[in-house]
């Protein structure tokens, strides 16, 4: 390969050619694009398995956590999953040229603020190789070109996946391969040097670990999108009546329905009133046990429940990312909600609740990208929120929030008629 900063420049000066032919392609095009990428990763599961099985070799023989090997596995069934999202992806209304607001003023002129594509997007991301074609998709229906960091554990599957990605396109516009490109050298020097291409890159989005969003904050001179943690609540309500059996699943579902509990939706805490703790903690704990499931509790839960080891000020700042779960008993809804916004990432955290006042104070008060109202943490999602896939969650207040599909990969601009108007 040539030098490292002749190779990161190149691919910044590809990248924008390419955002500048995408802004030009109507949604018609873009669909068809999507649609043979699609097609091409149901074609190429064969290559794309055989890639992968290198590098879960890789991970096994390194000794990587089994919660992350498993995150790094692809099969037949990921792979038709992966396809399937590009389509959704495809099917989506085309975010790029809807006018948000527009209006006449007194004078006549005509003012419309239109969505475009922000440009080219750098996006950093670990392990999963799906979020290869997730992130593929979205910023190319967005009008946007991408720069694909993934982690060096998945770098087989990723170029694979890339591979198949540009053959698809390869056949539909000459030149748009450069729409996608992936980093094709494992070398921690290129990250600095990535993060300085503000002349070509609009935005960074790091998807992975604490210290990945940390490093790329710091070293970069290009926005960047964060999403730090996901250390994610669920309050149990002092009114939850006739929905016990409900508070007992979805507490589970929150913590276990992904392996190990390692994704950044997986609730890491949960907090009962005071008034429902003597009953529902020891159920709620046996249910998570038998999925092995280690509880922390604070002094009133450990009274309760006594195999919960004890819960030190630092447990409520965690994000587990593994079988773990503290508990807390709180008096009433004013301390959950400030134990929440004090001690929580800002990601997801949720009410389970029959009472309407209970659950309108909680939402409004909880300062969450996503707030769930007697639903599973594990909904915050992309595709479950209808969007395809999500180039990943922002806990950020701008210029996204929450799971970011397409339309929260494009800004705008204002576009002014008039009828040789002059001031």
């Amino acid at each position: 390969m040539e030098d490292l900063a002749g190779y990161v420049e190149k691919l910044g000066q590809s990248a924008r050619r390419a955002s500048e032919q995408l802004v030009t392609l109507d949604g018609a095009t873009k669909v068809a694009a999507l649609k043979k990428i699609a097609h091409a990763l149901r074609d190429h599961a064969k290559p794309l398995l055989d890639a992968n099985v290198k590098d879960v070799a890789a991970a096994q023989e390194v000794k990587l956590a089994p919660a992350l090997v498993e995150r790094l596995k692809l099969t037949e069934k990921r792979i038709a999953a992966m396809a399937e999202g590009v389509e959704q992806i495809a099917a989506q209304t085309d975010p790029v040229g809807q006018t948000i607001e527009g209006y006449v003023r007194p004078n006549g002129l005509r003012i419309e603020k239109r969505r475009v594509p922000l440009g080219v997007v750098l996006f950093f991301y670990e392990s999963r190789p799906n979020v290869t074609s997730d992130a593929a998709a979205l910023c190319l229906k967005s009008g946007n070109a991408v720069i694909l960091r993934g982690g060096k554990e998945a770098f087989h599957s990723n170029k694979a996946i890339v591979d198949v990605i540009h053959s698809a396109l390869g056949t539909q516009h000459s030149g748009l391969e450069s729409a996608v490109q992936l980093v094709e050298s494992t070398d921690r020097a290129l990250v600095p040097m990535l993060l300085k291409l503000d002349k070509y890159i609009d935005l960074v989005i790091p998807r992975g670990g604490e210290s990945l969003i940390r490093a790329v904050v710091k070293d970069s001179t290009i926005p960047v999108l964060k999403h730090f943690t996901g250390n994610c609540h669920i309050y149990i309500d002092s009114e939850i009546e006739g929905m016990e059996r409900q508070v007992r699943t979805i507490c589970v579902n929150a913590k276990t329905s992904y392996p190990g509990g390692a994704v950044c939706n997986a609730v890491e805490h949960l907090l009962f009133h005071e008034s429902v703790a003597a009953k529902l903690i020891p159920q709620v704990c046996a249910d998570l046990a038998a999925k092995t499931v280690e509880i922390r509790g604070d002094e009133k839960t450990r009274a309760i429940y006594r195999d919960a080891k004890p819960a030190n000020d630092q447990d409520w700042d965690t994000e587990y990312l593994n079988f773990i779960l503290s508990i807390k008993v709180v008096a009433s809804l004013d301390e959950a909600i400030d134990h929440i916004n004090h001690h929580g990432s800002h990601h997801t955290d949720g009410i389970l609740s029959t009472s309407s006042r209970n659950i309108e104070q909680f939402v409004k008060r909880v300062d969450s990208a996503s707030v769930m109202i007697n639903a599973s943490t594990r909904f915050a999602d992309g595709g479950e929120y209808g969007l395809g896939a999500e180039i990943g969650i922002s806990t950020d207040k701008l210029h996204a929030r929450g799971p970011m599909g397409a339309n929260d990969l494009t800004t705008y601009k204002w576009i002014v008629t008039g009828d040789g108007h002059v001031r």
